[in-house]
């Protein structure tokens, strides 16, 4: 009976230990950082994740006065060039802050009250390229995902990494995503499907 009690001691000396161990490593892996942009599941859509880019197309519709509502696209400085008011910088902004923006300028001295709407007509386009079949410039579609962008592109090369790809968004650096992943695909998403080496 002392020998099974101690064989049974041994083994839980053994194995508990190892147990421990995998789940640091499930735990260390699962808190790996990941790019701080919204994700699906949370209550932001897209207007409000979406930043304004370069080739981006809007409407401004200024309530009231038809000469200065109409299609602007945002040009190569990042700027919307608006009559009476020249140029508002666009880049980088969401919707609701170039719609404030706008407000601002034209009720400098133009408009007592104005009433400004935007909405976007025609997104910039996003680039898939690496190990895909059919790399580079693709019209981008509201609430497409990576898998989608992949398939556009072509699908997989027989070389592609298919755990992770890597992406870069409007003014940042190069991100590792992990897939598959809950991050939306943004107007603007440059994404590089990276090659296995094994």
């Amino acid at each position: 009976m002392r020998r099974f009690l101690t064989a049974i001691v041994r083994v839980l000396v053994a194995v508990v230990p190892a147990a421990l161990l995998v789940g640091a490593c499930a735990e260390t892996i699962s808190q790996s950082p990941q790019p701080s942009y919204a994700t699906k599941g949370e209550p932001a859509a897209l207007s409000r994740v979406f930043r304004v880019g370069i080739g981006d197309k809007v409407k401004i519709s200024v309530f009231g006065e038809e000469n200065l509502s109409g299609q602007l696209e945002v040009n190569a400085s990042g700027n919307l060039s608006m009559p009476l008011v020249g140029d508002i910088p666009a880049r980088g902004r969401t919707l609701d802050e170039l719609k404030s923006a706008i407000t601002r300028r034209l009720s400098e001295g133009y408009l007592k009250h104005p009433k400004v709407s935007v909405d976007i007509l025609n997104f910039r386009p996003i680039y898939v390229h690496g190990e895909v079949k059919s790399g580079g410039e693709f019209a981008y579609k509201a609430g497409i995902t990576f898998r989608d962008a992949v398939a556009m592109a072509g699908g997989y090369t027989y070389r592609a990494h298919q755990s992770h790809l890597f992406l870069v968004r409007e003014g940042g650096r190069e991100e590792r995503v992990a897939l598959p992943s809950d991050l939306p695909v943004l107007p603007g998403d440059n994404i590089r499907i990276p090659e296995r080496f094994f």
